[in-house]
Order: structure tokens, then C-alpha cells, then sequence
């Protein structure tokens, strides 16, 4: 597995690089994202991160847009993990109230007036300030979405397999309170450990990556 990874992260090494704030007019409409981040290292690149897509045609880019610039924490997982990182990494009891989803009519009628949503509002700045300085990503176009979805599993099965290319002992998600994020080493909680890249499908790969 560890030969699989190497080469994937070789690959997606190569592409172009996206940093914040990027041209959205570069990134395809319909694909997978690929997000390293400063300070992590893996078979002598950039360590991936995180891999991952879009359920709906055309909402790749909308999707970084989520994840880079939404203050939404329930809109991007991602953006919540990485808040309940930080607000763990300080003992920061507002991690309690991080954690609630509001999207549904019903919690909001359940929970919003318990939170002190100036303070939610400023914990959102911050998650969209430490992703805009410490991540960048690379994007790929896969049309089709049973391809993407597929192709997004074996990727993260590919990477969380892997035993040599681990996190940093600095590395933020080591105070996630997911604790598929710190076995990992992903800010990944799904698609982790399942059916790999075998040594022919990471040649075919090149075909999107090239």
C-alpha cells in the first residue's frame, strides 16, 4: 500500500497548485480536491490531507467555496473538525455548542437561543482564517459521478492504509476529539480502510492526472 500512496502523492504533487485566495475559474466544474497543508510531509512531498468531492453536477467549486470561505460551519464538515480542533486544543467549552448542527428547522428551534452565536460567529473567522493560511489543494475533473465517488473512496482507502506517511507530531488534528481523524491523520471520519488503488488502477489514475 505504501507504494500506491507514494505514487499518488508523486502524481497530485505535480498538479497545480490552488492557495487562497484562488481563480475558481481554474478549478473543473465536476471532479475531486486533493488538500495538503503546511508543515506535513509524506514520502518526501506535501502529505495529503484530505480528499474530497461533490454529490451534485457542477458544484465542485462551490464546494472549496464552502470549505475556504463559508463562515457555515454545518455547510463543510471540514470547516467544523477543524473548529473542534482548535477549540479543544485551548479546553475551550464552546466546543459543546460547536458540535450542535442547526441545520434543520427543528434544532434551531431546539437550540439557537443556548448559543451565543457572537462568539460562534467569531470562532467561523478563525476556522476560515487558519484553513486559508495553512491549506492549498489541487482538483481534477471526474464527470461522472459514480466515477468520482468511487475513485474519491479508493483515495482516502489508499492514503489511510498506508503506514509510512503519518502526521506531524504539530499537526492540528492531533487534538480532534474524532478519533478516526487522529488515527488517521486525515480530517477524514468516512471511506477510511475500505478497498484500495491496486497497482493497475494507480496507472489508469494518471489518466485524470496528467
Amino acid at each position: 500500500m505504501s507504494k500506491a500512496c507514494s505514487t499518488i502523492h508523486k502524481l497530485t504533487n505535480k498538479l497545480q497548485r490552488h492557495f487562497f485566495p484562488f481563480d475558481v475559474s481554474l478549478i473543473p466544474y465536476n471532479g475531486i480536491y486533493i488538500l495538503f497543508q503546511n508543515g506535513e510531509c509524506g514520502h518526501n512531498q506535501d502529505r495529503i490531507v484530505r480528499v474530497g468531492t461533490h454529490t451534485g453536477q457542477r458544484q465542485l467549486r462551490a464546494r472549496l467555496k464552502q470549505h475556504f470561505l463559508t463562515p457555515n460551519k454545518d455547510r463543510s464538515i471540514f470547516r467544523k473538525n477543524i473548529g473542534r480542533a482548535l477549540l479543544n486544543m485551548r479546553k475551550d467549552t464552546f466546543l459543546k455548542h460547536w458540535d450542535i448542527d442547526l441545520i434543520t428547522k427543528e434544532a434551531r428551534k431546539k437550540y439557537a437561543s443556548k448559543i451565543d452565536h457572537d462568539y460562534q460567529n467569531h470562532i467561523a473567522m478563525e476556522v476560515s482564517r487558519y484553513i486559508q493560511k495553512n491549506f492549498s489543494f489541487v482538483a481534477f475533473e471526474v464527470h461522472d459521478k459514480a466515477e468520482r465517488l468511487s475513485t474519491e473512496s479508493k483515495l482516502i482507502s489508499t492514503v489511510s492504509l498506508c503506514d509510512e506517511c503519518k502526521q506531524s507530531h504539530a499537526w492540528l488534528g492531533n487534538h480532534s476529539t474524532k478519533t478516526k481523524i487522529l488515527e488517521s491523520g486525515l480530517w477524514l471520519v468516512n471511506e477510511l480502510y475500505k478497498t484500495p488503488f491496486n497497482s493497475y488502477e494507480v496507472q489508469e489514475l494518471t489518466t485524470y492526472l496528467n
